[in-house]
């Protein structure tokens, strides 16, 4: 019997008869209404025609989270007074409760992705919910893309509904064809904010790790909670070790039961959490609480003010979730859990002032997170590049392209970026691209029990007590009693099924009807509500969306290269493409069940093969990894690593899972990344030429050899100059002062005469040095080249300017005595004179050179300076006294007259001017 009394109260009542309207008048509408209206559970009813006043019509409703679905049937049956499969039923990952008269069906988003490309059409489908839409998570945006195409194209008269209680209406309102927006008026009760920030300063969140004293503060705060406020108490947290760690600390609080509800969860305790109970509850909840459940008896909400999202690190190769301060939006929507049924308070872990900072709405998925599904259910639709989704945010192009990159390397996806059968296969697996075509390729080669158990395992990353070592994690789940090991036990009797469904040929695709794109028709399969299997958010595997737990997402990017930078290289067999078929494995020779757990993943990650060099290991992606002190993973020649992130303040990953493999392993997962290469760099003071074979980073053989190509040579020999200098020629000592000389008439005329420093020398060294560099083969080549012989190929000798060198920057000069000095020119500004001071008597100007007066030194008898000047008619009129009252008494033997501006110069002492 339908409990109308329950209905009447839910105020999005009020909004119905707008809401079929604008669906009348438009086919589409964005329901904006807030938390506790009943809107996910009064409005798909309604619209189904389930309560006795509209035309009966099959409604899907798409919610984000596993937990958020069951629920909202079992409440939406309980309002119809059934049980659900009956007028309401829920399909969720591994769970189906629908019978033949069910007319609303609640599905997770990665259900109704599943059902869309096996039939675009929804067949017997009238309306569709999307619920949540707030969050924009990846999946239920490209589901509402896919709706909105499917309406475009071959459905006009299928219904849309996007609901939110926080959301860019207008943006939701465009993307459906400025679809009307419909407001339902706010139900919640009023809820005191308590602003209780921690009372010192706490670290931010690095990655997954979370301050242990900022979750001490929440204990203690809810402590605080509990004396001040009746009812139960709803604490947010981000992720499962920190609701652990929360809870060990709530210990001893009498005759209060503390709960835990994240994606993790057993079913039944998620459920027991969504009943009333006798006793007074505090729930630690990640954000899987934040929207679409109704905890009942919660007046108190706790909030860290923390959120979990996914992020790439596109230069190490890595992804993960990772912690972030929650959005303004999803502080609205924690807050409205205390007001639900009654007058209620939230406690804010952080300062109102820190509040106006925060950013107003959630990072989109997309924006953030590893495109590889997304762009494998983009080119399953017949949109490769997903230019013609109906999308609130454009997929960033350097995440498609590296998505693109992965799905060519293991053949999901053609040259041309369109899925062929095996991808059309990996997509109806329900899992990341990398873990299907693990299961896929694997179990061929190990078995399909084996190859289930290992992807189930790294599917969903095991407790940390599990170990890094995947072998033993593995054996720890088969026998394991916990939660964690019946979940894993559930999915792999599913992937096992998976894994042995026969193969079904994809009919090809129609021709495209707008003239710009073609609307893929989908491989046949099971119909429409037949129990499609739950596919993570794209860009997982992670927990599912309720932001708890590590760091198993895979490396979304292809290797970064051989590394270094230093070798001139010539690929003589580039990376061989992967068939992606499995086809030419063959069976793992030794290693026993490590051998074969660590080929399943290695299909899935082969970027993260990595081989033990220099105390760390280095993965075929490029980046570096270490495995902790007491693992029994230490010590293996090659790992392939499931898991890793990056610790703070390390500058390597640090493995949280994997597993020891040999280098036959590692060249079967990563033989599309193999390469045969002949490399001739500069390393270690000279040329060195070898023939290496690479696994992307990872050298896996070297030889020397003799006969390398010249010009890989040259470019050797010019790496070494330019990383140890053009000290590596010869330089005598006419060499250096050509150059210096250059350098001079550079600095002061400029054109036609060089730049001869470093960087300008190396950017002309075909120039200059060209033919003596073509006969060079190793260092001691270079030490033979003359550089005077060669910079003499810059001079200007074009324009004529050449033959003037000497008359503008001569190499030596005659002073008044008659000798010929050298002039330095080491100081390009001011060349330097350096002469005896009896020979420059008379002389009233000083010298120069291309107009530049010479700084004269000038010296005692014994060559010492005496004096600095480039004026010398000031010095002999002012300077000189007294240079010559100091010296005359030391060096008798010399003029010193009273009148050196007119005395006689000489380079002799006065005996020998007196003969």
């Amino acid at each position: 019997m339908i409990r109308y009394d329950a209905l009447d109260a839910l105020p999005v009542r009020e909004a119905l008869p707008g809401l079929t309207d604008a669906l009348d008048a438009h086919g589409t509408a964005v329901l904006v209404a807030p938390p506790g209206t009943g809107k996910t559970t009064l409005v798909p009813p309604a619209l189904a025609g389930l309560l006795g006043d509209g035309p009966a019509r099959r409604v899907v409703v798409a919610e984000p989270r596993r937990i958020a679905a069951r629920a909202a049937a079992r409440r939406m049956a309980w309002l119809l007074g059934e049980r659900v499969g009956g007028s309401v039923g829920f399909t969720v990952r591994g769970e189906r409760a629908v019978g033949r008269h069910t007319r609303v069906e609640v599905v997770t988003t990665g259900v109704l992705l599943q059902r869309l490309q096996r039939d675009q059409e929804l067949s017997g489908v009238d309306v569709v919910v999307l619920d949540e839409c707030h969050e924009r998570h990846l999946d239920a945006d490209t589901a509402a893309a896919f709706l909105w195409d499917v309406r475009e194209t071959l459905r006009p008269e299928l219904r849309l509904v996007a609901a939110s209680a926080t959301t860019d209406a207008e943006g939701w309102a465009r993307l459906l064809g400025d679809a009307p927006v419909v407001q339902a008026r706010g139900a919640a009760f009023p809820v005191d904010v308590v602003w209780a920030p921690p009372s010192r300063a706490v670290r931010p969140p690095h990655g997954t790790r979370v301050d242990p004293a900022l979750l001490t503060h929440v204990a203690s705060v809810v402590r605080r909670a509990l004396a001040e406020r009746d009812g139960d108490v709803l604490v947010f947290l981000p992720g499962v070790g920190e609701i652990s760690r929360v809870a060990g600390q709530l210990g001893g609080l009498g005759d209060v039961d503390v709960l835990q509800v994240h994606g993790r969860a057993p079913a039944a305790v998620q459920d027991a959490v969504l009943s009333a109970g006798e006793r007074r509850r505090v729930v630690l909840a990640t954000s899987v609480a934040e929207s679409s459940l109704t905890v009942p008896g919660v007046r108190v909400v706790v909030d860290s003010g923390l959120a979990r999202e996914p992020r790439v690190d596109h230069a190490r190769g890595l992804s993960a979730l990772t912690t972030v301060r929650a959005s303004r939006a999803a502080g609205l929507q924690r807050a409205g859990r205390a007001g639900r049924e009654a007058p209620g308070a939230v406690y804010r872990c952080w300062a109102e002032a820190e509040d106006a900072r925060l950013p107003r709405f959630p990072s989109p998925e997309i924006k953030v997170a590893d495109l590889t599904a997304f762009a494998l259910q983009a080119a399953c639709w017949g949109d490769p590049d997903a230019s013609g989704l109906a999308l609130l945010d454009p997929p960033p192009g350097g995440a498609m392209a590296a998505a693109r990159s992965v799905l060519t390397a293991i053949g999901a996806v053609g040259p041309d970026g369109r899925a062929g059968e095996r991808g059309a296969r990996l997509a109806r697996l329900g899992l990341h691209p990398r873990l299907g075509r693990a299961l896929l390729d694997a179990a061929p080669v190990v078995g399909p029990d084996l190859a289930a158990e290992v992807v189930a395992l790294i599917s969903e990353e095991p407790p940390r007590e599990y170990g890094d070592d995947l072998t033993a994690a593995l054996r720890t789940a088969r026998h394991g009693g916990d939660a964690y090991a019946a979940r894993w036990r559930k999915e792999v009797g599913r992937l096992r099924g998976l894994v042995s469904e026969p193969t079904r040929p994809s009919p090809p695709a129609p021709a495209d009807r707008s003239g710009t794109r073609a609307v893929a028709v989908r491989p046949p399969g099971r119909a429409a509500g037949g129990g499609a299997p739950d596919t993570p958010a794209p860009g997982s595997p992670r927990p599912a969306a309720d932001g708890n737990g590590g760091a198993g997402t895979p490396v979304p990017d292809a290797p970064r290269g051989s590394g270094g930078g230093t070798a001139v290289s010539r690929t003589a067999e580039g990376p061989r493409p992967s068939r992606g078929d499995g086809a030419g494995f063959r069976p793992v020779a030794g290693g026993g069940e490590d051998g074969r757990v660590g080929l399943v993943v290695a299909l899935a990650f082969p970027e993260r093969v990595a081989r033990a060099e220099g105390g760390s290991y280095l993965m075929v992606g490029g980046t570096r990894a270490e495995v902790g002190a007491g693992s029994r993973l230490r010590g293996a020649e090659w790992l392939a690593v499931a898991v890793a992130d990056r610790p703070v303040g390390r500058g390597h990953a640090r493995v949280q899972l994997g597993g020891v493999v040999d280098e036959a392993v590692a060249r079967v997962a990563a033989g599309a990344l193999l390469e045969h290469r002949e490399e001739v760099g500069w390393g270690d003071g000279d040329v060195v030429a070898r023939r290496v074979e690479r696994l992307g980073a990872v050298e896996v053989a070297v030889r020397a050899y003799a006969d390398a190509d010249p010009s890989l040579v040259r470019d050797a020999l010019l790496d070494g100059l330019r990383r140890e200098g053009l000290g590596l020629l010869r330089w005598p000592a006419g060499a250096v002062v050509l150059r210096q000389r250059l350098a001079f008439l550079h600095g002061r005329l400029g054109a036609p005469w060089p730049d001869v420093s470093d960087e300008a020398l190396h950017a002309r060294v075909t120039e200059w040095l060209e033919p003596e560099l073509g006969r060079a083969r190793r260092r001691a080549d270079l030490a033979r080249i003359d550089a005077g012989q060669a910079l003499a190929r810059l001079l200007p000798w074009a324009s004529g300017e050449a033959v003037r060198l000497d008359e503008l920057a001569p190499e030596r000069i005659t002073v008044p005595s008659g000798s010929e000095i050298r002039i330095d020119y080491s100081a390009p500004e001011r060349p330097v004179l350096a002469v005896k001071l009896q020979e420059m008597f008379g002389l009233q100007e000083s010298p120069r050179v291309a107009g530049v007066p010479l700084l004269v030194h000038l010296l005692s008898p014994a060559g010492r300076p005496a004096a600095v000047t480039a004026d010398l008619a000031s010095f002999w009129r002012d300077g000189y006294r007294g240079v010559r009252a100091e010296l005359r008494g030391r060096y008798p033997k010399h003029p010193w007259p009273e009148d050196p501006a007119t005395a006689e110069p000489t380079r002799h002492t006065n005996a020998r001017l007196r003969r």
